[in-house]
């Protein structure tokens, strides 16, 4: 820590899951005003979670919610990321145990997103309304350079699923699986991917299994931020949302519902709205407190 600053207090939740044992575990700390940049990485890196939230001050008539808006910013133990769902989740979820459930707008490098909690039977859950999302193609020769990191073979890509680099907050590459046996099987080249994905500046790779019309299955390796294997991505899901519905994979109007995890021991699941006449993409869910 810096100079002596006192360690402030991190606070461990999990996203995604009710189960502490289940979904992706963040760090929270809810008053970063004494760390600098040095020392949020630190914490981030010591915890060893994909990534950590540290709240300040708002900027100035953030969202006219006075003491209920906050700026938040997330590290990975290698580095800052511009956002971050579950641990914005996480987050909204720790500040609603002690002051309530209700509206909530933070402050990322992304832009202004807006959380609301809910308690339903007496378990909270929050939503995060993204950022305004964009889609965009990916070179024939960086998708051959990503498949190839992955040891997937192109015969092993669900062909009614287009690759696309896609934004909500932050750059995903979307890859489909023709199989759930093909996502199951992750074995990929850390360095390998580690290079491409700081080159096209993607934050994770969003792996893609389609069970049902709304039902999917997804993984995320996240070799930029240290980590081998994200166990819960809202930014990637809110990302993904808005892929399908781009590529009039799932209805304008649609709620999706997100696995991921179960191949990491980490079951979580992740609620994916898509409402028409508004470009962003909700993403919802439970957590707990860990430890």
């Amino acid at each position: 820590m810096t100079t002596n600053t006192a360690r402030p207090d991190v606070l461990r939740y999990t996203a995604f899951s009710s189960d502490p044992e289940g979904g992706n575990p963040a760090g929270v700390v809810l008053d970063a005003s004494a760390l600098d940049d040095a020392d949020m990485l630190a914490i981030a890196a010591e915890l060893g979670y994909s990534e950590s939230a540290f709240l300040t001050a708002p900027p100035e008539g953030l969202g006219g919610l006075g003491e209920r808006a906050y700026t938040i910013r997330f590290f990975s133990p290698k580095a800052e990321v511009s956002f971050c769902g579950h641990a914005t989740v996480a987050t909204a979820l720790a500040l609603a145990e002690r002051t309530g459930p209700g509206e909530l707008v933070f402050a990322t490098q992304a832009g202004t997103v807006p959380v609301e909690v809910v308690e339903e039977d007496g378990v909270l859950r929050a939503t995060l309304t993204s950022v305004e999302p964009h889609l965009e193609e990916i070179a024939d020769d960086d998708l051959a350079e990503a498949l190839g990191a992955l040891g997937w073979p192109a015969a092993d890509l669900d062909p009614a699923f287009a690759p696309r680099i896609a934004f909500a907050g932050a750059r995903h590459l979307v890859l489909a699986a023709v199989t759930r046996a093909r996502l199951a099987d992750l074995a990929y080249d850390f360095a390998r991917l580690e290079a491409l994905m700081h080159r096209l500046d993607l934050t994770t790779v969003q792996l893609v299994w389609r069970e049902s019309a709304t039902v999917f299955h997804v993984r995320d390796p996240f070799p930029v931020g240290g980590v081998v294997e994200d166990p819960a991505t809202g930014a990637a899901a809110a990302a993904f949302g808005a892929y399908a519905r781009e590529l009039g994979l799932v209805p304008e109007d649609a709620v999706l519902t997100l696995h991921q995890g179960e191949d990491l021991g980490r079951p979580g699941e992740l609620t994916v709205t898509l409402r028409t006449g508004d470009p962003r993409v909700r993403v919802s869910g439970a957590g707990a407190r860990i430890g």
